[in-house]
């Protein structure tokens, strides 16, 4: 008895290891629509702004709301539990290999080299990119001499520079204290990427950053005194961390949407949407949902509607941004559609309770 007892344990251990990625990314079929199909892969993958409910979100409305085909991906542990702080981990990266665009959140990674291989590949494919928040400092970790060593943040702006247009810099607003109002550039009104949107207002701190001079800039983040949109601009000066000086915190406002062509050595282009808004209590706001459907729709060079359906396909209720405030314990099966997402979402703070600009 204890013989066979212990033949099954090991015989289901072997069929489990034989089954790599199970439950460790989830797809959302086309519900037919503009996308016809298309494939979208999400990547989701930071410590703190929990990309891994904020994406899957997403996918849902592209998929059921616009006929495109998505698939999640997540940093995962050995078992294949949720784990943001996995970053060596990406789950079922061949799914890369039919991707038609890549919607990305991601902070230091360091995937393995099949990983990244396959990621620079659909790069070199031309494919479009819709990068949020920590993206501009997506990857780090790469020892030297590896072959994606210049991939690195601090490798003079790694991916985040080169493909993006950005890098990590520094929180310019107050992080957790100081919430960002989009400002829609006045000569972009009509640039079809803002189609449908009235206002764009997230919770997260507006980043520092320069654009480089190729990139169009859409919006800027005006730093607001407090965490609500009502909240009034917040009036103080700060130096920058490029030349040290000192510049009002609007004067002008950071950009913090723009868009930019990617052009690779072996003659392809990717079109580039890069936001450094972005955590899943931001993309509670309609107008930033709008604009990243909106990107996918120009980036494949489809026509953007006119007003993009972004109303949530499942109950969203999502965890406020911080370090380990993840919820522990999640598969990719419990994003699955009509599914509730099970455990309790880190609250919001106190107000007045969060610190200051400094990067962790």
């Amino acid at each position: 008895m204890k013989t066979r007892t212990l033949f099954a344990l090991l015989l289901g251990s072997v069929m489990l290891s034989a089954i790599p990625g199970v439950d460790t990314s989830v797809s959302y079929p086309a519900k037919g629509g503009a996308g016809q199909g298309r494939h979208i892969v999400f990547l989701a993958g930071d410590e703190e702004y929990r990309s891994e409910e904020g994406l899957p979100m997403l996918a849902k409305i592209l998929s059921q709301r616009h006929g495109f085909k998505c698939t999640v991906l997540f940093s995962v542990d050995q078992e294949g539990t949720i784990d943001p702080k996995s970053s060596k981990s990406l789950s079922n990266s061949a799914a890369l290999d039919t991707a038609d665009a890549v919607v990305m959140l991601l902070r230091f990674r360091a995937w393995p080299d099949e990983d990244m291989a396959r990621f620079d590949n659909l790069l070199r494919a031309g494919k479009p990119i819709v990068a949020l928040r920590t993206s501009t400092h997506a990857f780090n970790g790469f020892p030297k001499g590896s072959r994606w060593e210049t991939w690195n943040y601090n490798n003079q702006g790694g991916f985040g520079k080169r493909v993006l247009g950005e890098t990590w810099l520094t929180h310019w607003g107050k992080h957790k204290v100081e919430a960002t109002r989009g400002v829609i550039e006045t000569s972009q009104r009509g640039n079809p990427l803002l189609r449908g949107i009235t206002s764009i207002f997230g919770d997260t701190d507006v980043y520092e950053a320069y654009p480089p001079s190729d990139a169009t800039i859409l919006v800027r983040g005006l730093v607001l005194n407090g965490m609500t949109p009502d909240a009034p601009p917040a009036d103080y000066r700060k130096p920058r961390s490029t030349d040290k000086q000192e510049q009002g915190i609007n004067d002008p406002p950071m950009p913090v949407v723009w868009t930019r062509l990617n052009n690779n050595d072996n003659g392809t282009t990717n079109r580039i949407l890069t936001t450094t808004m972005g955590s899943a209590t931001d993309l509670e706001n309609e107008g930033l949902r709008r604009l990243v459907v909106n990107a996918v729709y120009l980036g494949l060079g489809l026509d953007v509607p006119q007003r993009a359906n972004v109303t949530y396909v499942d109950e969203y209720v999502p965890s406020f941004y911080g370090f380990d405030g993840f919820r522990k314990g999640l598969h990719a099966s419990d994003f699955e559609l009509g599914k509730k997402v099970p455990g309790q979402p880190l609250p919001r703070p106190v107000p007045g309770a969060g610190r200051g600009g400094k990067q962790p």
